[in-house]
């Protein structure tokens, strides 16, 4: 999908539950080298959704932009090599 871009989001931080802006989205875990395969998820109609993987609790906060978490410094930066 041109234009469409999915926020990523990680968990260096070890936090039990992080706050997001979205409802769809992508974990990976924390940064390379300790991240998990990065998947989609999607809340649906809930409001919390944990990764299958890390364990993480992702919230639903609707006064957050896509790409903005609580705690903050959540949102993966894809770096290219």
């Amino acid at each position: 999908m041109a234009g469409h871009s999915i926020p990523h989001f990680q968990n260096d931080g070890g936090h039990a539950v992080i706050e997001i802006g979205v409802k769809e989205f992508m974990c990976v875990g924390a940064s390379v080298p300790f991240d998990h395969p990065h998947i989609f998820i999607d809340m649906g109609d809930d409001n919390e959704k944990v990764c299958g993987y890390c364990s993480t609790l992702y919230r639903y906060n609707p006064s957050l932009k896509a790409t903005q978490t609580n705690p903050v410094g959540c949102t993966f930066a894809n770096q290219a090599a």
